[in-house]
């Protein structure tokens, strides 16, 4: 009888372990199906400053106005590198390793670290002033691969007549870039033959980062009569710090858009970065839907430039703005967006 009560113990025993084990096995298969019924994007940003902080939400708000709400059918994984390549490589195979089925790349080298370690997933990009000087693409017209995006390229030449039109008594222009940074390499390229094919004399300083900028801003303020400064990050980042160089001599800085201008710039003819990503994300919706991909979607440029006046700069540094500017002017602090 002791025998038979402990034989049927046992088989109750292993009973109950299948059984829980069949739910658990049932649950977990549940939770999977709900998770693959959401499309996963995950967004690596280079670094965090206005203009790449407006193109992620630019871009996310595309997909929102296409359908795609976040937590009901999309999820977004955030990531920001903090402008610290490590952290975009480490992103990157997180990225890899959750399978997530589209990356967001937010400026030139987040586009590179992911784009070098997979050609399955699509990536859109943005921020990126020329993907095939970066070598993401094949060529901008017919990428190729499996990165597509917007490009940032500046109307330099424009810039540079806003310039003049500002400080008409400039007679040698200064440029201050980021030597790595292979945008702001190009841009400073297009701007000094601007400048000399205007006959002003053009000029130069690059920093590599951030601790660079005061110094090397001091330096160009002594040797020009105002300051161009094309779409760069670590720039962007430290607009505050060049701000008060230049406020101590007054010389007016014309940047490569607006964020940059709210923080201590005098003006652009720049890129609304918002509708840089907004444009980004209409692009990633035909992806996602299985109308195009992005081997066969050419490199797209701006729709449009935005003029932004610093009123509160203007009037500190003396400088007078033109009747026909006068409705891009907004006081500082105020993005212009």
């Amino acid at each position: 009888m002791n025998k038979n009560i402990r034989i049927l113990a046992v088989i109750l025993t292993a009973a109950l372990i299948l059984v829980a084990s069949g739910c658990a096995v049932r649950t977990g298969t549940d939770e999977n199906k709900e998770n693959t019924d959401k499309i996963t994007v995950g967004i690596i940003q280079y670094a965090e400053h206005i203009a790449l902080d407006s193109a992620r939400e630019g871009f996310i708000d595309s997909l929102k106005d296409n359908g795609y709400i976040e937590g009901e059918n999309i999820i977004y994984d955030l990531q920001n590198a903090q402008g610290d390549q490590s952290n975009l490589s480490t992103i990157s195979d997180r990225f890899i390793g959750n399978k997530v089925d589209m990356v967001l790349a937010i400026a030139t080298r987040a586009a590179q670290a992911i784009a070098g370690k997979t050609t399955e997933i699509p990536i859109l990009a943005t921020a990126i002033t020329d993907f095939e000087d970066a070598r993401l693409v094949d060529s901008n017209e017919a990428p190729g691969k499996n990165v597509t995006g917007t490009s940032d390229m500046n109307p330099i030449k424009e810039q540079i007549d806003l310039l003049v039109k500002l400080v008409p008594d400039a007679k040698t222009v200064g440029v201050i870039y980021t030597s790595s940074e292979p945008n702001s390499v190009v841009q400073a390229k297009v701007a000094k033959e601007a400048i000399e094919n205007l006959g002003l004399t053009y000029t130069e300083v690059t920093v590599t980062n951030t601790n660079d900028v005061q110094q090397a801003t001091q330096s160009l303020v002594d040797q020009c009569d105002a300051i161009y400064i094309p779409t760069d990050n670590i720039l962007a980042s430290a607009m505050p710090t060049v701000y008060g160089v230049t406020a101590e001599t007054k010389t007016a800085v014309i940047c490569g858009e607006t964020g940059m201008v709210s923080n201590g710039g005098l003006a652009t003819l720049g890129i609304n970065y918002y509708d840089l990503g907004y444009q980004t994300g209409e692009m990633a919706v035909r992806v996602l839907k299985g109308e195009s991909q992005p081997a066969e979607m050419p490199i797209q440029t701006p729709a449009e430039y935005d003029f932004a006046i610093n009123g509160t700069i203007a009037e500190e540094f003396g400088i007078a703005i033109p009747a026909d500017l006068q409705k891009y002017v907004f006081e500082m602090g105020a993005s212009g967006q």
